[in-house]
């Protein structure tokens, strides 16, 4: 039977999961069971991070012993810094992070003492290294250490990035939006990344094809360009006049609305009280004046309530990350997401294989190349 939707395939069930509900009545978004508000204000992302890879939450030794593995994990191996200090300074930095995750692929194949879980976090581990030791050394020319540190993720991505012990509420507010980027069902990464192991591929390989979807700004991204609208204004007046007029001239808004959401974001208001703590701990408050009052606009004139993207620019930037690094940390925190489904559809085994409904031309004769008539078109493009 063939499903026809909208565009995008939107409302056709791909495949069946026990990972995550998203948007479903009465249920919102849960990790395996878990309401998302309660994991993030009482969890911590190195749990969820166990959550989703094991399938529990980790008991208290359980979960000083995966952050020992973890940070036992963070040294980058030499082929793969000097694969680093390769890529050019102006590249964009998901580029970085997709390369850098398949050339650890090529140095620590999986398989042979590397098991899936065990890759997962070698990864899990490695990316903040990877990014910031790009980072630092094609700024400042230095070949940041990437090992020890804090036992943390977000505390350990804040000191790769400030080298410096992180601020508490930052750092805390780091973790909570690491556990909202965790995992969000079959959107188009997680997709990519199941297809790529239906093929019965790699780890690796399926995380580097899910990276390259991420990077697309339909999907990714959004974050960053939500903090440059932000600081495209001065004032809160200032903010509305220019929203409306790009909103009358039909420009999209980047970090509004949600396919999987009908009313809100689920993630939205928790990141949001993130963004004002920080914003008020820097005693400035004027740019989340600014979000707010686009916030109301767009709810005003489109009825297009933020997504998680919105305010996580704000708390990025008050936790000093530069934008151009928003979307990384999405892929750090993602990657959690993306190894349970990989080992969902690995315990599932089959080839993702949909058809099409074709649109091309009717049957037609071939006409052999001496006897085609000369065409002033120029070339075929595709």
């Amino acid at each position: 039977m063939v499903l026809k939707s909208t565009g995008g395939l939107a409302g056709v069930v791909a495949g069946e999961s026990a990972i995550s509900t998203v948007g479903k009545e009465g249920v919102g978004l849960t990790y395996r069971g878990y309401d998302i508000a309660a994991l993030a204000a009482h969890a911590t992302f190195d749990e969820v991070a166990h959550l989703l890879i094991y399938g529990a939450l980790p008991t208290p030794v359980q979960l000083d012993q995966y952050r020992e593995r973890l940070v036992a994990l963070r040294v980058l191996p030499p082929p793969l810094r000097v694969v680093l200090e390769a890529i050019p300074g102006e590249t964009h930095p998901m580029d970085v992070m997709r390369t850098g995750c398949s050339m650890l692929g090529t140095l620590e194949p999986e398989g042979a003492g590397h098991d899936q879980a065990a890759v997962a976090n070698r990864l899990l581990a490695t990316f903040p290294g990877m990014l910031h030791y790009w980072y630092h050394y094609h700024r400042s020319d230095r070949r940041t250490a990437t090992d020890g540190f804090e036992n943390t993720v977000a505390g350990y991505i804040l000191q790769l990035l400030h080298d410096r012990e992180p601020d508490p509420l930052q750092r805390r507010a780091l973790d909570v939006s690491l556990i909202l980027y965790a995992e969000h069902e079959f959107n188009a990464s997680t997709f990519v990344a199941r297809v790529a192991t239906s093929t019965r591929s790699d780890l690796y390989s399926a995380v580097t094809a899910a990276i390259g979807a991420l990077k697309g700004p339909l999907h990714g991204g959004a974050n960053e360009a939500a903090m440059a609208l932000i600081e495209d204004f001065a004032t809160p007046d200032e903010a509305e006049a220019g929203v409306l007029a790009r909103l009358a001239a039909k420009e999209l808004i980047m970090g509004f609305g949600h396919r999987m959401y009908r009313t809100g974001d689920p993630r939205s208001n928790v990141i949001k009280r993130w963004a004002r703590t920080l914003s008020e701990q820097r005693g400035d408050v004027r740019q989340f004046a600014i979000a707010e009052r686009i916030e109301e606009v767009m709810w005003r004139e489109r009825r297009l309530f933020p997504n998680l993207d919105f305010y996580s620019a704000l708390v990025y930037h008050d936790c000093g990350v530069p934008t151009l690094l928003f979307t990384p940390l999405f892929v750090i925190a993602r990657t959690t997401g993306w190894a349970a489904h990989v080992f969902e559809q690995r315990a599932d085994d089959k080839l993702i294989r949909p058809t099409s409904t074709y649109t091309g031309p009717a049957p037609r004769d071939f006409v052999l190349l001496k006897d085609r008539p000369e065409s002033d078109e120029g070339p075929a493009k595709l």
